[in-house]
C-alpha cells in the first residue's frame, strides 16, 4: 500500500483535477474532520471532507514556513 502523503496547515497542495480557473495549487486553511483549501489564482473556498481530500490531493509543492524545525 502507498504511504500516505504528509500535508500541514498553510502548505500549498496540487490537486489532481484542476479547478475552473485552471490551476490545481491550493493552500490548506483549516484542518480537522473536514479540510478547507483556497485556490492560490482566483482566492475561492471550498471545504472537503478528510477522505475526499487525501482521495483527490496529488502532491505538496510547497511545506509551510511554520512547521520548519
Amino acid at each position: 500500500m502507498a504511504e500516505a502523503i504528509q500535508y500541514g496547515l498553510h502548505d500549498l497542495v496540487e490537486m489532481k483535477k484542476p479547478h475552473a480557473c485552471g490551476t490545481n495549487a491550493w493552500v490548506i486553511n483549516r484542518l480537522g474532520a473536514d479540510i478547507k483549501i483556497t485556490c492560490s489564482n482566483c482566492n475561492r473556498t471550498i471545504m472537503l471532507t478528510r477522505f475526499n481530500f487525501e482521495k483527490r490531493l496529488k502532491k505538496v509543492l510547497k511545506k509551510s514556513d511554520e512547521q520548519a524545525d
